[in-house]
């Protein structure tokens, strides 16, 4: 994986040459926390990739997993941009302590729908609903349900 990560470096001082942005995307993020090399790799991409034009973003369905690693307090301070959908219980917990959400703010990922929950801009929490119709071709692109993804 390091060896993944150190080609995205390269990319981003390359693009960064050329003055083009880079977004780097890892869904199932927690996975790249949990090995100690990959997880200080990981933190050093989320505090300089902005300065190089690049914009890192990491995905995961359970946040106890990602909280597990000593890495990710240098993860979240060095994030300006949080989006929070539909949490369980106990990551809804250690998120809201994390982050100073109020009662009022966790209702919003508390049993909440898709398409709904709080968008975290530096100090602002805002929450949000933009439920897309399933009779959308975006939906049908961005859909991860298995049933719905076979049907395509």
């Amino acid at each position: 994986m390091l060896i993944i990560q150190d080609q995205i470096w390269g990319r981003v001082t390359q693009n960064r040459s050329q003055g083009r942005a880079t977004w780097y995307f890892a869904d199932e993020f927690h996975l790249l926390l949990k090995e100690e090399q990959t997880a200080a790799y990981s933190a050093e991409i989320w505090k300089r990739f902005r300065k190089w034009g690049g914009v890192p973003t990491g995905a995961t369905q359970n946040v106890k997993d990602l909280l597990s690693s000593p890495e990710i307090e240098n993860i979240l301070e060095n994030s300006d941009f949080i989006t929070l959908l539909n949490q369980a219980s106990g990551d809804r917990k250690i998120l809201s302590e994390r982050l100073n959400l109020s009662a009022d703010q966790q209702k919003y990922i508390d049993n909440s729908e898709p398409g709904e929950g709080l968008l975290i801009f530096e100090n602002v929490v805002l929450p949000f609903s933009n439920p897309i119709p399933k009779n959308t071709q975006l939906y049908k692109i961005m859909t991860t349900r298995l049933s719905e993804v076979v049907e395509l």
